[in-house]
């Protein structure tokens, strides 16, 4: 088998990873309309298929070692993190459509909100052949393993959280994270991190640690609020000796980006984070991901997005 070249991939099918799930399935029925709205580009379409995450992930890894001239995932955080393994680091352009519960790379990123708006976008520069490149961020555990994710890396309560509904078994929807939720809160308790900024060492007690390459998660909570995903930097936002009560009152303003100004939270901003806790495992864009310790580097223009 001849390797796959550059020109391969300016002249490839445009491969589509469609969540049909994601959103609680309400876009599913938009499917064709995503699907013609690519095409008007001009460019041949190829649907990949998958049943989990884990075929999704190859699936797009395939399809870019065979050529595809592009990747569009159209779900939500989740699927753009399946779909992000595959084109981080090359020369495949990549549209995100936002079309799940969480969309906020999507969103952060410039794509507007609407599925059918972001389609026009994608379809747009694939017919010019444009491309705007951004950020991304690198994650190498501890075995050597790596990912990359594009939004926000979760290692404190959220992550835990997280860590718990998937553990359940009932109740069975969004109750099961509400009850997680519950459960996490009673048994809060500050965790000992030791965080390598650049090299340089911070030791400290906290109960949320959010490293964004974006500003947002979470469907819109704006954890770092002054991410930016073009400046090639980290932003780091830790909440230390946080009680049960203090959390409560605060988390509400993680949607406007204000609990920064609290005095119990401090915001750093580092080109490489190192991270180091016990029993954490970390979610990235959402997605369960490594366990500490993790390195995580901003890698400037690691992604070229259709827009």
């Amino acid at each position: 088998m001849l390797p796959v070249t550059a020109e391969d991939h300016l002249n490839g099918p445009v491969a589509v990873l469609a969540n049909s799930t994601a959103g609680r399935g309400r876009y599913s029925a938009l499917l064709p309309r995503l699907l013609d709205g690519l095409a008007a580009a001009g460019r041949p379409i190829r649907l990949l298929t998958a049943t989990g995450p884990a075929e999704a992930e190859a699936a797009c890894r395939a399809a870019v070692a065979d050529g595809a001239g592009a990747l569009v995932a159209i779900g939500g955080d989740g699927t753009v993190h399946r779909a992000l393994q595959a084109v981080a680091a090359t020369d495949v352009p990549f549209g995100p459509v936002p079309a799940g519960t969480g969309n906020d790379f999507a969103l952060d990123t410039g794509f507007p909100a609407d599925p059918l708006a972001a389609v026009t976008v994608i379809a747009d520069a694939l017919r010019a052949g444009r491309t705007s490149a951004v950020d991304l961020a690198r994650m190498t555990g501890g075995d050597g393993t790596v990912r990359w994710y594009g939004a926000v890396l979760a290692a404190g309560f959220d992550a835990i959280v997280n860590e718990r509904a998937n553990r359940m078994r009932w109740p069975r929807g969004p109750r099961r994270y509400d009850l997680a939720i519950l459960v996490e809160l009673a048994r809060l308790r500050p965790r000992r991190y030791t965080l390598r900024l650049d090299g340089v060492p911070h030791e400290l007690d906290a109960v949320l640690v959010a490293v964004g390459n974006c500003p947002t998660y979470g469907g819109g909570m704006r954890i770092c609020p002054d991410a930016d995903p073009t400046d090639g930097l980290l932003d780091v936002v830790v909440a230390g000796r946080v009680n049960r009560r203090t959390l409560i009152r605060v988390k509400p303003r993680i949607y406007q980006g204000t609990h920064v100004s609290h005095p119990l939270v401090r915001s750093f901003r580092a080109r490489t984070v190192e991270l180091t806790a016990e029993g954490i495992t970390t979610y990235a864009d959402g997605e369960r991901s490594l366990g500490l310790p993790v390195t995580v580097s901003a890698v400037p223009g690691a992604l070229r997005l259709l827009r």
